[in-house]
């Protein structure tokens, strides 16, 4: 890894590690909040924070695993970690969305009082620290699918404080606690809406999948027009985590300079679609075990 990418990887931790800190806390006060004052809103929410610290642990320990450099064994490093760990994050969430409806469903037929004096002003606190949170980690959230699912985790509750908040006001005005219950399960569906999309880019990652951006179809064109080709089979492009896409293909030619073709296709491809890791074979006659007319004859 160059200096540079040193840097932004020290960046990056320094921020997990100061949201890390923030969010331990914001659980521990809306974890109070919601005993002291009944609220299952308030629990939820501390809940979610609660899911927020071990993405968020888990997001710091991928940034440092994955940025290990590649070795004998391991050769294309531990890249893919912070996949697994934004996968174990999401189902976190799952698990947490599943345990506030349970609990939603069993106060919706034995009620109890909420105090919303003490709800309202611990809902604040966790609401001004996700907004901290949020505004730490949103210049990255792009960089990694890790960092990607920490950031949605802290975003879905930046969210849902907003609503336990206005769950409080309602009841201040009506004294209804079914509303509270209402804004739990809200919260649940929301946490399980937002994990959704995360289980689904790393189970596409782990399957070795195409990323969703590229079309296999036109970049089988593009290679195929490349002067010097005349056909080309065996392409296979995917990734080993959230940035980085791999390509591999057999291309067919006949009396080409073989480099400058390779050299060709590879810069289309990084032009194009933005693939820097490719492995080309080029063949002037059928050596490959592919079936099919796309095949060297």
């Amino acid at each position: 890894m160059t200096h540079e990418g040193r840097h932004h990887h020290a960046v990056r931790g320094g921020r997990l590690v100061a949201v890390l800190i923030l969010n331990a806390c914001i659980t521990i006060a809306e974890y109070i909040g919601g005993f002291l004052s009944g609220s299952l809103a308030l629990v939820s929410d501390a809940g979610h924070n609660l899911s927020d610290v071990l993405a968020i642990g888990l997001g710091y320990a991928g940034e440092k695993i994955s940025s290990r450099p590649p070795g004998k064994r391991f050769s294309f490093g531990l890249k893919r970690f912070e996949v697994a760990a934004a996968l174990t994050n999401a189902l976190v969430l799952v698990v947490i969305a599943a345990w506030i409806l349970r609990e939603a469903a069993l106060r919706f037929f034995h009620p109890s009082p909420v105090n919303a004096a003490v709800m309202l002003p611990i809902a604040c606190i966790g609401l001004a620290g996700n907004l901290a949170s949020i505004i730490i980690l949103a210049r990255d959230r792009a960089r990694s699918l890790n960092l990607k699912a920490a950031f949605m985790h802290l975003f879905a509750d930046t969210i849902s404080s907003v609503a336990v908040i206005a769950a409080g006001i309602a009841l201040v005005l009506t004294g209804l606690p079914i509303i509270d219950l209402a804004i739990s399960a809200l919260i649940a569906v929301m946490i399980a809406a937002g994990a959704t999309g995360i289980i689904r880019d790393a189970a596409r990652i782990f399957l070795q999948g195409t990323p969703p951006h590229i079309d296999p179809a036109e970049v089988l064109r593009d290679i195929a027009s490349t002067r010097g080709a005349e056909s080309v089979h065996g392409l296979h492009i995917w990734s080993i985590n959230s940035s980085e896409v791999f390509l591999s293909c057999h291309i067919c030619a006949s009396g080409a300079d073989t480099d400058r073709l390779i050299r060709s296709v590879n810069r289309m491809l990084e032009d194009r679609y933005g693939i820097r890791h490719t492995a080309i074979q080029v063949e002037t006659q059928q050596i490959c075990s592919f079936e099919g007319d796309n095949c060297c004859r």
